[in-house]
Formats: C-alpha cells, sequence, structure tokens
C-alpha cells in the first residue's frame, strides 16, 4: 500500500473540490481525507494501491469544474492502513 500527503493550491476553494474529491476516492477505492486549509489550498492524504493513488492525483492535478489547480506538492508517508475516506474541518 502507498500513501501521500498532498497540498494543492490555486482556486480550490468554494468549488467543491473537497466533496467531489470525496467521490472520486470512493470510485477509486482508497482511503484518507481531504479538507480546506485557511491559506486557501486543499490537503489531503490518500492511501491505496500506486494505480489507485496515481488514479487520485490525476484527477487532483485537474479538479473539478470551475477548479484551476495551479501546484501539487506530494509527499509520500507510512501508509497507515485506514478505512473510508473524510472531508474534515478546515485546519
Amino acid at each position: 500500500m502507498r500513501r501521500v500527503h498532498v497540498f494543492v493550491t490555486g482556486d480550490v476553494q468554494g468549488v467543491g473540490y473537497r466533496y467531489t474529491m470525496r467521490m472520486v476516492a470512493h470510485e477509486a477505492g482508497v482511503s484518507g481525507w481531504v479538507r480546506n486549509r485557511r491559506d486557501g489550498s486543499v490537503e489531503a492524504e490518500v492511501e491505496g494501491t500506486d494505480e489507485q493513488v496515481d488514479d487520485v492525483l490525476a484527477w487532483m492535478a485537474e479538479g473539478p469544474p470551475g477548479s484551476r489547480p495551479s501546484t501539487a506538492k506530494v509527499e509520500e508517508i507510512p501508509a497507515t492502513g485506514a478505512r473510508g475516506f473524510e472531508v474534515r474541518a478546515t485546519a
């Protein structure tokens, strides 16, 4: 299993990014979480197979209609074996 910690900047708040990502994560079969940050970015952790994580990362780079992601900083972190995917409160 693979887990990544991701920060996405650009126009990613107020466009349904987190809630669409939750649907994408469920469809991909990954676990983790996503939340807005006060600086206007979105932060997430995604865990699954290499292919599942890569699929979600590819979606994160595009985002939902109306968003304009500009950068995504991805850091590999240890897998936790967690289940489910949630939208968390703003950090």
